[in-house]
């Protein structure tokens, strides 16, 4: 029986624990460390740096990572696979052949490149496609100690160094399916230990430690984490990972479609969690590719209106302003009603007046406005200060989402030699019949209610996908998802969010994780570079989906109380 093959992660995002790959290294055994750094925002900014200097693009950060991390990981046999190449993998593995030499450290450097198309879309500041694993199992198979990539999809990270150590075909759906689910697990580092969790309070998570997969040839995985690490991997710690950025049942990916709809999980043990069961299809014949490009200028500033006659307050600057702002193309007002009545502390009787401008031209939503707004200091309503004033314009990124097909994007493996490897493309589905959606629980018999927050039965995670939300929600127990499938319709869901009313809201129910999927189609407006929302990247639309009151059965109600 082949020992299961033991994958790391060391990161999540650019900018994620920088101690966390000597952490991981360190501390018990591994075979292969993963390392996830890019993120829309991430393509943007590193756009940005390949603007001021074409040598770079990649995240800077690996490589100082690796100061010490290339040492421990050569001693200790792992190989390192990440996609910190970025919009530059070819020059971060130069760099990082650099400082292996300069460190006196033989280790063999390969990376996978074609995911750039940005010369194909006009006016993009950067255009990539989601390349799949298979590059990575090149360069692994080819003997490769480091992989580093440019833009793959996060899990192909972990399914690429399962398929090259288990053997894997383009045709092995259904491990691969496994392995993908395990990657996605993953990539997020510590949201699968504990972080960002819901339930924060039941566990340590001070410094939550990094997750890792034990990885069987089926694709089959237990998600654990190093002995001693703070956090926790349990049941519901792992699926509020699994719920995050997803969509629908089947998860399009590059070289296998895996169906969420059959993932189970199973508590083995204290911090061991296996996911079996998982199916996997053939993947779709187009590639996805992130466009970044610059949207314009952006200026904001936060009038805090204190005590009495709040709405007139803001009524009052709203109407100052207007002579300064008719020439902006776009001006967003948002009244945070964060006051409350006889208050003990200030900063409780104050609410908060939002503006944002955004226009093509730097000058109209720079010292235009910000003369015009400081100009109000002493001629306004009583009490009037702002959080911070405005300054100059700063431009905003704006991310959309293509299609293209996949025969139509390179995707190559340059070897430890130099060798160039073209990665064949993988055998597509035409098209599959739909999913089907699964059948409900049974509902609750009728009882007694009480108001309390849904929060009391059910955990959320939400985060951003472009202009999209996305919105996962479990029901912690067999009867709170009785109840749940019924009533978080995705009707209910825009009563209870009243934001997302005019929006399309897709709903998926997966009823092996005891949980519902949303997305909110344009909730996010241009992506998060694009700053259009208070939240931009959706991180808390879960937790204020928590703290809405509904009427839950007194039955359950009291399975929650201590």
């Amino acid at each position: 029986m082949t020992a299961p093959l033991r994958i790391g992660n060391a990161s999540g995002f650019y900018g994620d624990r920088f101690t966390a790959m000597r952490e991981m290294l360190t501390g018990g055994r591994l075979d292969v460390l993963t390392g996830d750094y890019l993120a829309e925002l991430t393509m943007l900014i590193l756009g940005r740096d390949r603007l001021k200097d074409p040598a770079l693009g990649y995240a800077r950060t690996y490589l100082r990572q690796l100061e010490e991390g290339l040492g421990l990981a050569r001693e200790r046999g792992v190989k390192l696979v990440a996609n910190a190449g970025g919009l530059n993998p070819a020059g971060l593995a130069d760099a990082v052949r650099a400082l292996a030499e300069r460190l006196g450290i033989p280790v063999r450097v390969a990376h996978v490149e074609g995911d750039d198309l940005t010369g194909r879309f006009p006016g993009a500041l950067a255009a990539n496609a989601y390349l799949g694993g298979a590059g990575i199992t090149a360069c692994l198979r080819a003997g490769a100690d480091v992989v580093v990539t440019g833009r793959v999809t996060d899990a192909a990270l972990v399914s690429g160094a399962a398929a090259a150590h288990f053997g894997w075909t383009p045709q092995d759906y259904d491990a691969l399916a496994g392995a993908v689910v395990a990657g996605h697990v993953l990539e997020c580092g510590t949201q699968a230990t504990g972080g960002n969790y819901s339930f924060f309070t039941e566990h340590d998570i001070r410094q939550p430690g990094f997750p890792l997969a034990e990885l069987a040839a089926d694709g089959s995985c237990v998600i654990t984490k190093h002995p001693g690490t703070g956090g926790a991997v349990t049941r519901e710690t792992v699926t509020a990972q699994l719920l995050y950025e997803t969509g629908p049942a089947r998860y399009a990916g590059p070289d296998v479609t895996a169906r969420l709809d059959t993932v189970r999980l199973t508590q083995e043990g204290a911090d061991r969690v296996r996911i079996d069961g998982v199916r996997g299809e053939p993947p779709p014949p187009t590639l996805k590719v992130g466009l970044s490009r610059l949207g314009g200028w952006r200026n904001e500033t936060v009038f805090v209106l204190t005590g009495l006659d709040v709405d007139a307050k803001a009524a009052l600057v709203k109407e100052q302003l207007a002579p300064a702002l008719a020439p902006v193309k776009d001006v967003r007002w948002t009244l945070a009603r964060t006051d409350r009545a006889d208050a003990d502390v200030q900063e409780e009787a104050s609410a908060l007046l939002r503006l944002v401008v955004r226009d093509s031209d730097p000058d109209t939503v720079g010292r235009a406005l910000s003369g015009a707004a400081i100009e109000l200091a002493l001629a306004s309503y009583p009490g009037f200060h702002v959080t911070a004033p405005p300054g100059k314009a700063s431009p905003y990124g704006v991310f959309e989402a293509a299609h293209v097909p996949q025969p139509d994007v390179p995707h190559t493996a340059v070897l430890p030699d130099g060798t160039r490897t073209d990665i064949p493309t993988p055998p597509a589905y035409q098209e599959l019949e739909p999913a089907q959606q699964p059948a409900l629980p049974e509902p609750l018999p009728p009882a007694p209610t009480i108001r309390a927050p849904l929060g009391a039965i059910a955990g959320a995670r939400s985060g951003d996908k472009g202009g999209d939300a996305n919105l996962g929600v479990w029901a912690r127990t067999d009867e709170g998802w009785r109840w749940l499938a019924h009533e978080l319709t995705a009707d209910r869901l825009r009563e209870l969010l009243p934001e997302t009313a005019p929006l399309t809201v897709e709903r998926q129910v997966l009823p092996h994780l005891r949980a519902l999927n949303f997305t909110l189609r344009g909730l996010l407006g241009e992506g998060v570079a694009s700053q259009a929302r208070f939240d931009p990247q959706a991180k808390a639309l879960g937790e204020w989906l928590r703290a809405r009151l509904v009427d839950l059965p007194e039955t359950l109600a009291k399975e929650t109380q201590p």
